[in-house]
């Protein structure tokens, strides 16, 4: 949904979201473009619909990019461009959380940039990232790739590096790290700042370790340990 603010990170498993995923010509969100955006709706854990369409960058899609995602200009000609593309996903989201990964520091950047740029408003809804969820709940892994954490569930990687597969498998294993959140072991070691929602995480400081909010500076919540 369109509003003033951006939404808000969160550090927790809810059954009712939108896996959304982008494919781009590149990794600046200052300058490269949306190529492809797929979404898939869920409710109470199970999958409602789902979104998807190729978008035409108006420009060159590199060489490089077209390597990794296998989305070439050829197929892009006649996709729609981006800001029709955008207002038919933000329909179809609607004010539901969002769910992605690594989304914190590269797809919501590019969503939110685009609807800054095309109506002044931006994209308000919160979201999570399975990144930071998959951080926190499995430490004993030493990589974290979506495809990593699929093998890690034994969840099927075909068509990876395309948005909608990649929406696919993303949720399932969304669905795995709400389990592990509601783990002993997890819950013995994670602890959620009251107030914007992310993980704490221990801190030393000038009198010793505190806990503080992952997401400083932002949030600057803080507690005695």
């Amino acid at each position: 949904m369109l509003g003033e603010k951006r939404g808000r990170k969160l550090d927790k498993y809810m059954p009712d979201y939108v896996v959304f995923d982008l494919e781009t010509t590149g990794t600046n969100s200052n300058s490269d473009a949306v190529i492809e955006i797929s979404a898939v709706k869920v409710k109470k854990g199970r999958v409602e619909d789902e979104f998807s369409t190729l978008v035409n960058p108006e420009c060159p899609i590199p060489f490089y990019a077209s390597q990794v995602n296998n989305i070439y200009d050829s197929m892009v000609k006649d996709a729609p461009v981006f800001r029709d593309a955008l207002a038919k996903f933000n329909e179809f989201i609607g004010g539901m959380v969002l769910v992605g990964h690594n989304i914190h520091t590269f797809d919501m950047k590019f969503i939110w940039r685009d609807a800054e740029n095309y109506w002044g408003k931006t994209i308000a809804n919160d979201y999570i990232d399975t990144l930071t969820l998959a951080r926190q709940c499995l430490w004993q892994l030493s990589h974290y790739k979506l495809v990593d954490l699929a093998s890690h569930y034994h969840i099927s990687a075909d068509g990876a590096h395309r948005a909608l597969a990649d929406c696919r498998m993303n949720q399932k294993v969304f669905e795995m790290l709400g389990k592990e959140l509601e783990s002993p072991a997890v819950k013995a070691n994670t602890r959620t700042c009251p107030k914007c929602g992310q993980f704490l995480k221990k801190r030393s400081g000038k009198f010793g370790e505190f806990w503080g909010c992952s997401g400083y500076p932002a949030c600057r919540y803080t507690e005695n340990i």
